[in-house]
């Protein structure tokens, strides 16, 4: 079934000058049970569409506001209302709705990777994808995603490193529709970073740093539970600085723009209502400055920057940016970014640290510390929420008190 909409090369091969139908040779077969989609021709948002492209953003490194230095410290105002014990090995991945998705380390060696669900309402652990569809004996699951509707997976063969993305429709933590293939490709094409939000899964295809496709443009696809077809929602001519974030009513993504002048990165806020149609705000980096994680709040942008440059004002030096798109009134956290975006809400962001959270009232101008669960310091405390979102959830790996190792999973969660 691999290709049956297409006899001649796919749109989605014009488009990223690979054909995803035609990578595997040993696992087609196994892949063909899953359904294949189709991609319409075009795409909404072109690297041609300089039009209502913004401005760069240069602001003066002393016209920002420290946070830390400026605003007071305060006792954290939340509390957990849940706090559930899970066993050791899962992994809580960012998402909007009550289920959160979870790589789960499987019990033997096959599978080494099981898909699961938590629900922040009871805590209750589901699994969800327990093999891989591609079905070799070197494919693990490698991503997962999800919403409240649709669950969504990439698969990767650990010795090819050729990838599978597929999805299904979602309900109380159990597939609930026909397994779809949405795109395979080789190692010359990253494995998709993918977000899920309401029926909708949208995801990244672009070209390996290493591999022999650098340069070629990259893509975001948008697909909807039910739908026959994905759509080519984003050009990016290179490579996307950030993974796609859901933040509400918007996906936020930093593609590459103003091409032709030099090395730009336009944080986006694009509507999901329409298939991310409208442009709702546009952030564009200084020059050669890449963007490491953002989201949008409320009317203000969320940015952080993993390195310091040696131009670029403000937005050059390593840290976390929370602003607007037209450079004013920027705060900013001087510390060390992790592999998470803000979350928050109302003027609230829970920024991470090292080993906990700076959570910022940009409303009365203080700050607070979510400390992270006892005796997890060395393994990292993480967020399973990205933007704006009315419950922030935390998760840990903590210590056994007797022996000092790894015992089980804290996950945490805080009404705000």
């Amino acid at each position: 079934m691999l290709g049956h909409r297409h006899n001649t090369k796919s749109v989605a091969a014009r488009h990223a000058g690979i054909s995803r139908r035609s990578f595997f040779k040993t696992g087609a077969a196994a892949a063909s049970a899953a359904a294949t989609i189709g991609v319409l021709a075009g795409c909404t948002n072109t690297a041609e569409d300089t039009a209502d492209t913004a401005e760069p953003v240069n602001v003066s490194e002393d016209t920002g506001t420290n946070i830390l230095d400026t605003f007071t410290s305060v006792d954290l105002p939340y509390s957990a209302s849940n706090q559930w014990t899970i066993p050791l090995g899962n992994v809580l991945h960012p998402a909007e709705g009550v289920w959160l998705p979870v790589t789960t380390a499987g019990a033997s060696a096959n599978p080494m990777v099981i898909a699961s669900a938590l629900s922040t309402f009871s805590g209750e652990l589901k699994e969800v994808v327990t093999k891989t569809v591609t079905g070799t004996t070197t494919s693990v699951i490698y991503s997962v995603a999800c919403s409240d509707s649709v669950y969504a997976w990439v698969e990767l063969d650990m010795i090819t490193r050729e990838w599978s993305l597929f999805a299904s429709a979602f309900s109380n933590g159990a597939l609930t529709g026909e397994t779809k293939t949405l795109w395979q490709a080789d190692s010359d094409w990253d494995p998709a970073p993918v977000a899920c939000s309401g029926t909708s899964v949208i995801w990244q295809v672009q070209p390996s740093a290493s591999g022999s496709k650098t340069a070629e443009s990259s893509y975001c696809y948008l697909w909807t539970v039910g739908a026959s077809d994905a759509q080519a929602v984003v050009e990016s001519p290179g490579r996307f600085a950030t993974t796609p974030t859901v933040c509400g009513d918007w996906v936020v993504l930093a593609p590459r723009v103003r091409a032709s002048e030099g090395t730009y990165y336009g944080v986006t806020a694009y509507t999901i209502d329409d298939g991310l149609k409208t442009k709702v705000d546009q952030l564009v980096m200084p020059a050669s400055v890449k963007p490491f994680r953002a989201c949008r709040m409320g009317e203000k942008f969320v940015v952080s920057v993993e390195a310091n440059y040696s131009s670029g004002g403000l937005l050059g030096n390593m840290g976390t940016y929370i602003g607007s798109s037209d450079g004013s009134d920027f705060l900013y956290l001087s510390r060390e970014p992790f592999e998470c975006a803000a979350a928050g809400k109302n003027g609230v962001y829970f920024i991470k640290s090292r080993s906990s959270y700076i959570v910022v009232n940009a409303n009365d101008q203080t700050y607070s510390v979510l400390s992270s669960v006892d005796r997890s310091v060395d393994y990292g405390e993480y967020p399973a929420r990205v933007g704006e979102c009315n419950t922030f959830v935390t998760f840990s790996s903590v210590k056994d008190a007797t022996t000092g190792y790894p015992a089980s999973v804290i996950v945490r969660t805080f009404p705000l």
